[in-house]
């Protein structure tokens, strides 16, 4: 990229857990109140945004491109124009690529880009045999038609598929998310004991950014009629050692992933406003800090969560950089042992060069690496979380002094995406 991309300003709700304080908030409400608040508190006109792109996995059937939907209930005019964008887990970094290839093919200057989820709204599917059984009753002639039809319906045509489980299989590996990360506890010999302690660390330390107050600035409170949040609240604190070494393995009876060493299922939006960097000083207005660069690659789907490697290397390969050049490293936790096997790929002389043919990308000092805390004890709202490590990644630098970022993931299907930051 020829100019850095300025991250003028971003804000974020609480993550919930999935079924809980945000249950019934939609997404489309959810990320309109994230959206007029960021607007809002930055003094900038409505009408000078030049589009609104937002990342979302579970399209809700009642706010179809879920982005214009939000836009308009966020108060921008009807003028403006919108769109969703989908890529799994980084779907709210695609919102943000997105409106930088806008911004660089000259169709604007100023966007609102993030992600939402909300995956207590993930419905219910009806079995195609109950699907059968009703279009061919709704275009039945006669009631005798009809009566005959009746006599083939059979209960367990109300069997649900449950969408949440469908959206987290991936249809080409044929294999839950879990399953995946099964697949790398093995090929990398991650332990239980490994997983869980770093499980342990995630709660820990998102306790810490919690009691200290130093996530306030990022999050907007979310009221509803029923209560308040005004943190993530899937964070367990005081968490043990003992507590997790009890949990059950959820997706492989003999395995080694539990729910405890697995991210949650969570509800979520991060919202944030994108210009030039040249464009930000014209209007000074003061960034909070930039995108450089960003790549996506592509990987074999059993191993998708080895995605932060290859799209990393792909990104490091385009703009020089190297890890001893990176301050702060924000890796999103989908698994434990998903995390714990780009950190052994990163340094593996035998897996970068026969991924690569390159020497390690070297070894990540684990002091710089999701410093408060991830996925696993904050959650996992598929469509808002690249957004959110983003977001973090340029607070946690400016916080902290320091210059230069990594925010990355895997993506369900074996993609990986990681933007390139700094402040």
């Amino acid at each position: 990229m020829n100019e850095r991309i300025a991250i003028i300003d971003g804000l974020r709700s609480p993550v919930a857990k999935a079924n809980g304080k945000l249950n019934h908030v939609g997404a489309d409400s959810l990320g309109a109140i994230i959206v007029k608040e960021l607007v809002l508190r930055n003094n900038i006109a409505y009408d000078d945004f030049d589009e609104v792109i937002i990342g979302n996995v579970a399209q809700p059937a009642n706010a179809a491109n879920i982005a214009r939907v939000l836009a308009m209930r966020a108060g921008f005019p009807k003028k403006t124009i919108a769109y969703t964008v989908h890529r799994n887990c980084a779907s709210g970094m695609q919102a943000l690529s997105s409106a930088i290839e806008k911004i660089y093919t000259n169709q604007g200057e100023i966007y609102l880009a993030g992600g939402v989820e909300s995956m207590s709204n993930i419905p219910l599917l009806f079995s195609n045999q109950f699907k059968d059984f009703m279009t061919k009753f709704t275009y039945a002639k006669t009631a005798s038609d009809k009566l005959n039809l009746l006599t083939t319906f059979r209960l367990s045509f109300f069997k649900p598929t449950i969408g949440l489980i469908s959206g987290l299989t991936d249809p080409i590996s044929g294999k839950i998310m879990g399953i995946t990360a099964e697949n790398l506890a093995n090929e990398f010999k991650i332990s239980r004991q490994a997983q869980d302690e770093y499980a342990l660390q995630s709660h820990l330390k998102a306790q810490k950014a919690i009691e200290s107050g130093i996530l306030n600035d990022e999050i907007h409170p979310i009221m509803t009629k029923d209560s308040s949040i005004q943190d993530d609240d899937g964070i367990r604190f005081n968490q043990t050692i003992q507590a997790l070494s009890k949990l059950k393995p959820i997706f492989d009876r003999n395995g080694t992933v539990t729910a405890g060493n697995s991210s949650q299922v969570s509800d979520g939006a991060c919202m944030m406003i994108l210009c030039t960097e040249s464009k930000a000083k014209e209007l000074g207005l003061e960034p909070i800090g930039f995108i450089k660069d960003y790549a996506y690659a592509g990987l074999d789907a059993h191993r998708m969560g080895l995605g932060p490697i290859f799209a990393t290397k792909k990104l490091f390969d385009k703009t020089g950089t190297a890890l001893k050049d990176i301050d702060l490293i924000e890796l999103n936790e989908a698994f434990a042992a998903q995390v714990i096997a780009n950190l052994e790929a990163f340094k593996s002389k035998s897996f970068c060069k026969k991924e690569f043919n390159s020497e390690p990308l070297g070894e990540i000092n684990e002091e710089i690496l999701n410093v408060n805390g991830g996925g696993i004890a904050i959650g996992h709202p598929v469509g808002m979380s690249g957004a959110r490590i983003v977001l973090h990644t340029v607070k946690e630098l400016k916080r902290k002094g320091l210059k230069t970022g990594l925010a990355t993931l895997c993506v369900g299907g074996g993609q990986g995406a990681s933007f390139l930051l700094e402040v």
